[in-house]
């Protein structure tokens, strides 16, 4: 999707994406991972997802990346914070409280930027990417973690036919393809969500559920 999109998304107020608590397989599954407190942790495509500020709760540093400034400010005024704002050949930072967002494009993020991430977390970034986009996004962000960076990838599965992207259909096949060379891919829990998700079911989907993903990156 074209950067425009998501802008006018944020200015509609078009934003079903946004959850109004954190991700429940990321509370049930992130303990696995043993991430150390005081650890960074990398949320590509974050929005104001509650998840960063639960992060924090959790002793953990956040770097977030988005690319609309409606979405970067509004997590922080949602969360009563006042953020430092700097700006860099990245783009305009925003820090508070141990929380990093970056109001910019993560393509633009470079191995310099995310060296000490050593986890990372995306429940909304590859469902958002069509198919090419979804294969430069794992070729070219990913590669500038560091090695031994391990996290949890969350993707949603339904006939894509039966509905328009985003969020896009992510098989298990294909983020083992897409992941595979690199890291080692887990699939944690699949669960069915069609009945709690009344939008899907307006819109003619039959079935859908949601995967939840462990990833290590080896070491080379």
């Amino acid at each position: 999707m074209q950067p425009d999109f998501w802008h006018q998304r944020w200015r509609d107020k078009q934003i079903g994406f946004h959850q109004d608590k954190p991700t429940p397989l990321l509370l049930k599954h992130w303990p696995s991972l043993q991430v150390a407190a005081g650890s960074r942790v990398f949320v590509p495509l974050a929005g104001k997802t509650l998840d960063m500020a639960w992060f924090a709760a959790q002793g953990l540093r956040v770097l977030g990346v988005e690319l609309s400034r409606i979405a970067v400010e509004e997590f922080f005024d949602e969360h009563g914070l006042e953020p430092e704002v700097s700006e860099s050949t990245y783009g305009v930072h925003y820090r508070a409280d141990g929380i990093e967002l970056i109001c910019g494009d993560a393509f633009a993020l470079d191995a310099a930027v995310l060296a000490d991430c050593t986890a990372v977390f995306d429940r909304a970034a590859l469902i958002a990417l069509p198919a090419p986009l979804r294969r430069r996004y794992v070729d070219e962000v990913y590669p500038r973690l560091p090695a031994g960076c391990r996290g949890l990838v969350i993707t949603l599965e339904y006939p894509q036919h039966e509905k328009d992207g985003p969020p896009f259909s992510v098989g298990e096949e294909e983020v083992r393809e897409l992941y595979g060379r690199a890291w080692n891919v887990t699939t944690l829990e699949r669960r069915e969500i069609l009945a709690q998700q009344p939008k899907f079911v307006e819109e003619g989907v039959s079935a859908l559920d949601t995967v939840v993903y462990r990833i290590d990156q080896r070491r080379s």
